[in-house]
């Protein structure tokens, strides 16, 4: 149980301090950016962000929504899996920025059944603009379509992209606002760690 706390908190705080190296350096940009004509006001995320009220170690709420693909996905059922649950929209800069990172680091772990990424897209006229997106950039992961934005609320999203890392017990274990390269090896390592622990 202690070294898997201690893989917790050893993914949890590799993307708190990448943030704060580039924070620092002066490479994280004003993400503000307003949506195309039809899509409701939302912001991205800017350097100065007032702490998360979503933390590691917070049980994951549930939801259900459908997929791009047409079937219906909740987070309930996904228990005993390792979930990475990223919010974002197809008007979002950062979104599209990080978006071929994830797809690098999906098509290492896809492999395995335990690992799921879930995309969860805020866009307001949903498929009618998700999936052309998607199909055009060659995607693969899970896109789910929340137009409602219950997600966003459920988990307290202030803008997009914002990430979040469930464990088989559907606890968060990590929490990123704002774009974030994916593929970097040592995010892959780390999540291999976490799909190699057995829940508690």
């Amino acid at each position: 149980m202690r070294a898997r706390n201690k893989l917790i908190y050893s993914l949890a705080a590799l993307i708190a301090l990448v943030g704060v190296v580039l924070l620092i350096a002066g490479q994280m940009r004003d993400h503000r950016r307003t949506p195309n004509a039809g899509e409701e006001q939302a912001s991205t995320h800017q350097e100065e962000q007032e702490s998360p009220p979503v933390a590691a170690g917070d049980k994951a709420a549930n939801f259900k929504l459908e997929a791009l693909d047409g079937s219906t996905v909740s987070l309930e059922q996904l228990k005993g899996k390792v979930v990475f649950l990223n919010v974002w929209a197809t008007w979002c800069g950062p979104c599209r920025e990080e978006m071929p990172s994830m797809e690098t680091l999906y098509d290492e772990l896809r492999n395995n059944r335990d690992f799921v990424m879930l995309a969860v897209s805020q866009d307001t006229k949903g498929r009618l603009v998700v999936a052309p997106y998607v199909e055009k950039n060659g995607y693969h992961f899970k896109v789910l379509l929340d137009p409602e934005n219950k997600v966003g609320e459920a988990y307290d999203v202030s803008g997009v992209p914002e990430t979040f890392i469930i464990d088989r017990e559907g606890r968060i274990v990590a929490h990123h606002m704002g774009a974030f390269d994916w593929s970097r090896p040592d995010v892959k390592d780390a999540l291999k760690q976490l799909l190699e622990s057995k829940p508690s």
